[in-house]
């Protein structure tokens, strides 16, 4: 099984890279952190100005193509630099891009596509419900009601990055109570920001930080008929197809936080002297290095798997839960032992470290927790569902 990029693959991957170092290196990415309070328009708008929105969206809506794997290229170089910043990209590719272009009617194709590749429209993700968590379905409480000519939404959101800059969230509601199921009756919703009942308040958090995480609240919001993806009632379904992609991506994210921490930590015990030598001439260090570059090698190398598994129509959904935890978990660790090397430095707002550690902690928890990523990874070996 060969597993190696092709020349295109190659190819873009050494542009990306390039961009990354001129357009937003890390000493520019820790000064969009100074305001955590304020978007970073201009780090959208460079992403449109290279085209980055496009990739993955058809060339017949202006897009630039791209199969899953330039995507995870993409990913991976991006968050080398910035770390959980690179998901003011990601989430309006996933939210937008992916899912009208999976579950979009033509129409809704011809209107959004264009505007997402031109970086003229914004999206985010609204699935999560206070007290929910990863029990989305479970803890589902937001609901859409039939109403003249379309659907009347209430209910509430946590947790929707972004959603306070964005024009479009993709919605998830309950549309049926009356089912013998909880993944059945369920509706995707692509709902304006600026619909009359809509209310939005940003939330302070830990990691990734000016790109913003909201609390939404659905107030008889109406919502056209022409604004819902896919068929009413059949949402869950929809969205299994994109579960192995999102969880591809997100560990392509953790992957660049690996290269990024590798990096900084390689720098600094090659210049940094104690007790009358380089620190990188200690052991224990070489060792704290070592494992980094042996966790990235493993992630690598599962990540590629996993994408040639689906690329290939193949059943991924165990494979990809495994490259989420693992990624998630490789990275957060590699990102703490950043701080430990670089120690008093590894603390300060003034170097990546603790970055990398803020933002690679959410992935551990988000989209999915490792623990009920566990979950799927048991029941896949036969073992009874637990949850």
């Amino acid at each position: 099984m060969n597993f190696e990029l092709s020349e295109e693959h190659l190819s873009f991957r050494d542009m990306v890279r390039k961009w990354v170092d001129q357009e937003v290196p890390k000493s520019w990415a820790r000064k969009l952190e100074q305001d955590e309070h304020k978007y970073p328009f201009e780090l959208w708008d460079k992403f449109t100005e290279a085209g980055f929105h496009g990739i993955g969206i058809d060339e017949r809506y202006g897009g630039q193509g791209g199969d899953l794997f330039m995507q995870m290229i993409l990913a991976r170089e991006l968050a080398r630099s910035l770390g959980g910043l690179a998901w003011i990209w990601g989430i309006t590719s996933f939210a937008g891009g992916k899912s009208i272009g999976v579950y979009g009617t033509d129409a809704q194709k011809e209107k959004f596509l264009p505007q997402i590749t031109a970086g003229k429209l914004r999206a985010a993700i609204a699935f999560t419900e206070p007290g929910g968590g990863t029990d989305v379905l479970g803890a589902l409480r937001t609901e859409g009601v039939r109403g003249n000519g379309g659907w009347i939404v209430n209910g509430e959101k946590i947790w929707s990055s972004s959603a306070h800059v964005a024009d479009y969230m993709l919605v998830l509601a309950r549309t049926d109570r009356n089912v013998s199921k909880r993944h059945h009756g369920v509706s995707l919703f692509w709902i304006p920001t600026k619909s009359p009942g809509v209310k939005i308040t940003p939330l302070p958090k830990l990691g990734m930080r000016s790109m913003g995480s909201c609390t939404v609240h659905f107030q008889d919001v109406f919502v056209p008929d022409e604004l819902v993806l896919g068929e009413p009632g059949n949402a869950w379904y929809m969205l299994l197809p994109t579960l192995n992609n999102e969880r591809i991506m997100v560990s392509a994210f953790c992957l660049g936080v690996l290269d990024g921490v590798l990096e900084d930590a390689l720098d600094y015990v090659k210049q940094r002297k104690a007790f009358g030598k380089l620190i990188g001439e200690f052991q224990a260090l070489q060792h704290y290095i070592a494992d980094i570059a042996i966790w990235r090698q493993q992630v690598e190398l599962m990540m590629l798997h996993c994408a040639w598994l689906q690329t290939n129509g193949r059943n991924a959904h165990m494979e990809s839960s495994m490259l989420k935890i693992t990624a998630s978990e490789y990275a957060n660790r590699a990102a703490d032992l950043g701080i430990q090397i670089l120690g008093g430095m590894g603390y300060s707002a003034e170097t990546d470290m603790q970055r990398y550690w803020r933002d690679s902690r959410l992935w551990r928890i988000g989209p999915i927790t490792n623990e009920m990523a566990r979950n799927v990874v048991a029941e896949s070996l036969g073992l009874p569902r637990s949850f």
